[in-house]
């Protein structure tokens, strides 16, 4: 098996589509689906199952492709130590919450790397989305947050796929809301002057949306609730509609913009409001140089604005 081989197959892996994936590499599909039947014959294992929904790796397979993944991830970190820079085609992706802080990290983690070529993927989605697509590799890192409410089921969902939290910093709650808004110059916003207002969650399209909200309090009995599914949405409905959402107090000014304001959430004795936001990694898997890069941009941003 030889290294060709072995990028063939994690990009087949990421892209879920043996079209998709021959795009990508830039070579015709019979070509693609003879080298994966030669690793398979070489190695007596079936790595893959063809569906009609794509291409997803057997238990076998995916064992197998976590392995050579580490891998592929050293030979990476050798040539971009040792040799020429343009002979190598970085590839590295990050699933995640909708946090502006990880954009920006990932913004000056890419520009470490201007010189190179890479094939880079950031993706703001759905909490499950987030922990599936670290556990099929589709990226490397993901980034979620744990409170009382959710983190039992959370930690559960971990375990069965194989994967581990890793903490990043615990903060209080906030109100996120336009400066235009008539609470916009309180100290701290407490339930009772908000609920008059709309409260603003990002759509996770699943039952059990309350284990799965971005939002910290969710289960409160909010009288108005309106939801978006992309992070522009939501900042033109809390201008249009006077909404807010409950979050971290992690805030980007700079990618956000500085019409919207950060407001402490005012606990009493019945709320626990604090966030555990954290990164999410497959079990055991060696961080590559782009993903250690990446959280050491990460917590460059959380020095910043503790």
């Amino acid at each position: 098996m030889t290294l060709q081989q072995i990028n063939y197959l994690l990009t087949i892996a990421e892209s879920r589509s043996m079209n998709k994936a021959a795009e990508k590499l830039f070579i015709a599909q019979p070509t693609l689906t003879g080298a994966v039947r030669d690793v398979e014959n070489e190695l007596g294992i079936q790595i893959f199952h063809r569906t009609h929904k794509g291409v997803i790796p057997t238990a076998e397979g995916d064992e197998f492709l976590q392995k050579i993944k580490r891998v592929y991830q050293q030979y990476e970190d050798v040539m971009e130590e040792y040799g020429e820079e343009t002979n190598i085609r970085r590839r590295f992706a990050v699933s995640m919450q909708h946090y502006s802080f990880a954009v920006k990290a990932f913004i000056e983690m890419a520009k470490h790397y201007d010189s190179n070529k890479f094939d880079l993927a950031l993706r703001e989605t759905a909490t499950a989305n987030v922990i599936k697509d670290v556990s099929t590799m589709k990226s490397e890192i993901g980034i979620i947050y744990t409170c009382d409410t959710n983190q039992r089921m959370i930690n559960k969902l971990l375990r069965k796929n194989e994967l581990e939290f890793h903490s990043l910093i615990v903060c209080s709650a906030s109100v996120y809301l336009a400066r235009s808004h008539p609470l916009a110059k309180e100290k701290e916003l407490g339930f009772e002057q908000l609920d008059p207002y709309p409260c603003l969650s990002f759509e996770q399209g699943n039952e059990d949306e309350i284990y799965f909200a971005e939002e910290i309090l969710i289960e409160h009995a909010y009288q108005k609730t309106v939801k978006a599914t992309d992070r522009a949405t939501m900042m033109n409905l809390m201008e249009g509609l006077n909404g807010y959402t409950l979050c971290s107090s992690i805030y980007s000014e700079k990618l956000c913009g500085d019409q919207f304001i950060v407001i402490p959430f005012k606990d009493d004795d019945n709320i626990q409001s604090s966030m555990n936001i954290g990164y999410i990694t497959k079990k055991n898997n060696e961080l590559s140089s782009m993903g250690k890069r990446f959280l050491e941009e990460v917590r460059k941003e959380l020095e910043l604005r503790e």
